[in-house]
């Protein structure tokens, strides 16, 4: 990893932005797999602006490296203001693209922080779709899900890695 990429990490995880769950979130996503340990949660917050429904807010909570922190942290700022269909628009290495380009075996955070906005988004997407054809849908009510920890316990249920502390 280069020196500039590590440096911009280290300024991410030293400030990350948008970290913590969201209470009022509109949506909220999960992408990742409790058995590898790589969890991330994205909850979204909508706004109206210019007559367009945007992203107000994203907030983020995960088990996972460094790495998927700093891209979760900058992802959440890029898509602010940004509508649904904008946000979905956007690959995982444009989300991670203000920290600079991710060496090979990092590209899995950006896929991560892609599939949990993805989650979080695949509703909102769909709502927009059954707007264009029916204007006078029911409003949806906000999401609520587990907790990132719960998901990741409940997937642990049936651990396959038994890990094992040594004393120094």
């Amino acid at each position: 990893m280069s020196d500039d990429l590590q440096q911009r990490i280290q300024e991410a995880i030293a400030h990350p932005r948008n970290l913590g769950e969201m209470k009022e979130a509109d949506a909220v996503g999960t992408a990742g797999s409790p058995d590898c340990g790589d969890m991330l949660r994205m909850w979204v917050k909508f706004k109206e602006k210019d007559g367009r429904k945007v992203i107000d807010r994203a907030t983020f909570q995960t088990f996972g490296c460094e790495t998927a922190i700093a891209v979760a942290s900058v992802a959440t700022e890029l898509i602010s203001g940004k509508t649904a269909e904008e946000a979905l628009a956007l690959s995982g290495q444009e989300l991670a693209a203000p920290l600079g380009p991710l060496p090979p075996m990092k590209i899995h955070c950006a896929q991560l922080v892609e599939g949990a906005l993805r989650s979080a988004l695949a509703d909102e997407s769909e709502e927009n779709e059954k707007k264009k054809e029916a204007p006078a849908a029911p409003e949806r009510k906000p999401a609520t899900s587990p907790t990132l920890l719960d998901q990741l316990q409940a997937g642990a249920a049936a651990p396959k890695v038994k890990v094992v502390i040594k004393p120094r």
